[in-house]
């Protein structure tokens, strides 16, 4: 077996590449107190709570066209997840900002996806969030996907997860253990489907693997679950927000924007169902375990939901923090 040593440990790294680093643009480790943009050093500690226990939170966000949108709303929810585990970031919300902006710098791609992930951190292999001594911060740049409906315009299919969903309060932390979110995806890709929704012990929905589910009644009421059972998402709430800014201009559509509880049959009787995420934006889902929701085509109000999202993530200055300016960053992220 070969030894590996302080002398040949990069070469080592670098010889164990795979083709998907390529899609790693760069990390900032506060381990290594810097940032690194070569994907065979983007390395966590094996001793770190957020490996070996899930003991952490993460965050999510995207940089469009040079800027990430809606940066202040994932920070706070993550500040809001670990304030919830007992972790805490010496640097504040600010000195988080002013990371993640630096990290999305220095990987240089106009368009991509930053994850902010705040660790518990390494001193030991025991379960005691006591054992490590200080918190740790990663965050990476990395390929952004695409539009779920640039990929399938046609709209998407939706089953019934058996997996078990999150009670409260661990339904609102975003933490690093994802077992059962992973094992909700699984459900999707084994299926042929692409996506799952769950439901709750009351027979209620909540959300996805990643993402929040919502419907479009017959009357026009938008409505997404309760937030005690789901993960408050920022994309959800912008829409919400918007969606209530325009009830006046698209009343014919909208007539109440709610959170409530949803019931499954809701689902086969609404006009549409709906999927939001930070990557996805707005998703018409068409089919629910087989049936055809609404017409079965993606419908108006997704619609004008998708675009007046995507309006936001463009145009909106406000939500828009400016990494690169016009003439800066690859394009190709």
């Amino acid at each position: 077996m070969k030894i590996i040593t302080a002398e040949n440990y990069v070469t080592t790294l670098k010889a164990a590449s795979r083709p998907y680093h390529n899609h790693y643009y760069a990390m900032y480790s506060s381990m290594l107190g810097g940032m690194v943009t070569d994907p065979a050093l983007m390395q966590l500690p094996i001793d770190d709570h957020i490996v070996h226990r899930g003991d952490g939170v993460f965050d999510t966000f995207k940089c469009v066209d040079g800027a990430i949108y809606n940066l202040d709303a994932h920070l706070q929810r993550l500040e809001r997840s670990a304030t919830a585990i007992g972790i805490e970031w010496p640097g504040g919300l600010n000195e988080l900002r002013e990371l993640s902006i630096a990290t999305i710098r220095a990987g240089a791609k106009r368009n991509c996806s930053g994850r902010v992930m705040l660790a518990r951190g390494p001193g030991g292999f025991g379960v005691s969030p006591f054992e490590a001594p200080e918190r740790a911060l990663y965050i990476i740049a990395y390929q952004l996907g695409q539009p779920f409906m640039k990929k399938k315009p046609l709209g998407a299919t939706v089953r019934r997860s058996h997996v078990p969903t999150k009670a409260p309060p661990f339904a609102g932390i975003k933490n690093c253990n994802y077992l059962p979110n992973v094992l909700m995806k699984r459900e999707a890709v084994e299926w042929g489907i692409d996506f799952v929704a769950g439901f709750d012990n009351n027979g209620f929905l909540t959300e996805g693997a990643t993402e929040n589910i919502g419907i479009v009644t017959r009357s026009g009421e938008l409505a997404f679950p309760r937030l005690e059972n789901t993960l408050a998402g920022t994309s959800m709430l912008r829409l919400m927000e918007l969606a209530r800014n325009s009830q006046t201009d698209n009343a014919n559509l909208i007539s109440v924007v709610t959170l409530r509880d949803i019931t499954e049959q809701e689902i086969f009787d609404a006009a549409e169902l709906l999927i939001v995420g930070t990557t996805l934006n707005v998703v018409a889902a068409v089919e629910y375990e087989g049936a055809a929701i609404g017409s079965g085509t993606p419908g108006p109000v997704w619609r004008k939901l998708n675009q007046m999202l995507e309006d936001d993530i463009t145009e909106n200055k406000e939500l828009r923090t400016v990494v690169f300016s016009a003439n800066e960053g690859s394009k190709d992220g």
